[in-house]
């Protein structure tokens, strides 16, 4: 197999750039890591889940709170990988007990931290169409 001649892309690499890009994506995987949470914790109150369904959900709640981590936190973008794994796993299991009045309540707690600009888009990482689907 050829690698790409990345030389042709190096007219487009700046160091502001690069760190701008960066930033927008370590904001975006920000956001959803705090959207799953959310969508997560108001479906807790739901009398749509079952009970080891609550369970399942507190222990990825849990896990994101927890000091101890596969990955530590504090290691930049990766350390939270792990825990939006965990959560985005979660959501996928019991993603049609998920109505449209918690996602309310999730985007609603999500626009007091986030601007709406990088809210945009988060219902179509999320949210698809039909019940078989599974949050991304």
């Amino acid at each position: 197999m050829e690698l790409p001649d990345f030389q042709k892309y190096k007219d487009r690499f700046s160091d502001s750039g690069f760190l701008e890009k960066i930033g927008r994506i370590a904001k975006r995987a920000g956001v959803k890591l705090v959207y799953t949470a959310l969508l997560l914790y108001y479906t807790l109150g739901s009398d749509k889940i079952s009970i080891k369904d609550k369970a399942v959900i507190i222990g990825a709640l849990g896990y994101l709170i927890s000091p101890l981590d596969v990955i530590p936190d504090a290691i930049p973008i990766a350390g939270l990988g792990d825990d939006l794994t965990v959560l985005v796993y979660v959501l996928g299991k019991i993603w049609t007990s998920v109505d449209d009045d918690v996602k309310a309540k999730a985007k609603a707690k999500l626009l007091q931290w986030f601007e709406e600009e990088e809210t945009d888009g988060l219902d179509d990482m999320l949210f698809k169409d039909t019940p078989e689907s599974n949050p991304v």
